[in-house]
């Protein structure tokens, strides 16, 4: 079969799945969810067999949030660092909750800990920021990165301070949460910035290994796919963190 038919096949499988899609989209309310859903999943089995004879599309699909862990456990110490003060907030929360401490002991206790849990996350996301700058492979964003690690530095300063005022105990609870507030949001905007450079990456990895092995499409799991079937579909999921953990 030549290649211009293959992709008018393609095209064409392509084009009856969304029109399926659609269909299951705007049918009207009041009929079974999970009927919609098995009557579209038994549509589209329908159509990819239909398309096999004829040499269909090579699909795979990709788990972004599995993938995006590889940033995560290349630091493994601050990682630990991170799940220790989360139980340790916890703990607090029961021991308060069972009335075991008293309010103002566990207001004492709960600011030093979320300040450290919060210096315990940006140290996660610095080493793994400078991990990024020292990789060959995120050159096209060492620009943005340079940035970003001037920006963690000095929230790094304020932080750092946080822990030392909550250590201490805290005069003014006033001024010491709205300098905490400021400090976490501050922290999120760095790890939004981080997260899309991360994200960005591991979409560039996917469409190298998609391409270097003929896939024709890359579905993202999350909120896309409904129904796959293994044996015609492939996960590239550990082929792009096996690709990133060696850049990193």
């Amino acid at each position: 079969m030549s290649r211009s038919v293959l992709y008018i096949a393609g095209l064409a499988l392509l084009l009856a799945v969304a029109s399926l899609v659609l269909q299951f989209a705007l049918q009207p309310e009041g009929g079974s969810d999970d009927g919609r859903i098995a009557a579209l999943e038994s549509q589209v089995l329908a159509l990819q067999s239909s398309q096999a004879t004829g040499g269909g599309m090579r699909v795979a699909y990709l788990n972004a949030e599995d993938a995006f862990q590889v940033f995560v456990d290349a630091t493994d110490e601050e990682r630990e660092r991170v799940r220790e003060k989360v139980a340790e907030i916890e703990q607090l929360q029961s021991e308060y909750a069972a009335s075991t401490i008293s309010r103002d002991d566990y207001q004492q206790q709960v600011n030093e800990l979320q300040a450290e849990f919060l210096d315990a996350q940006l140290t996660l996301n610095i080493n793994t920021l400078e991990r990024m700058i020292a990789s060959d492979e995120f050159a096209a964003w060492r620009g943005d990165l340079a940035d970003w690690q001037e920006t963690a530095q000095l929230l790094s300063n304020e932080v750092k301070n946080l822990v030392s005022m909550a250590r201490m105990g805290v005069v003014d609870l006033t001024e010491y949460q709205s300098r905490y507030t400021t400090a976490q949001s501050a922290f999120s905007q760095f790890d939004q910035g981080l997260t899309a450079v991360a994200t960005a990456k591991i979409v560039e990895v996917a469409k190298d290994i998609a391409k270097a092995r003929g896939y024709d499409m890359v579905l993202r799991v999350k909120n896309v796919l409904i129904y796959r079937n293994d044996a015609t579909l492939d996960n590239i999921t550990d082929l792009v963190m096996t690709e990133i953990n060696g850049i990193l």
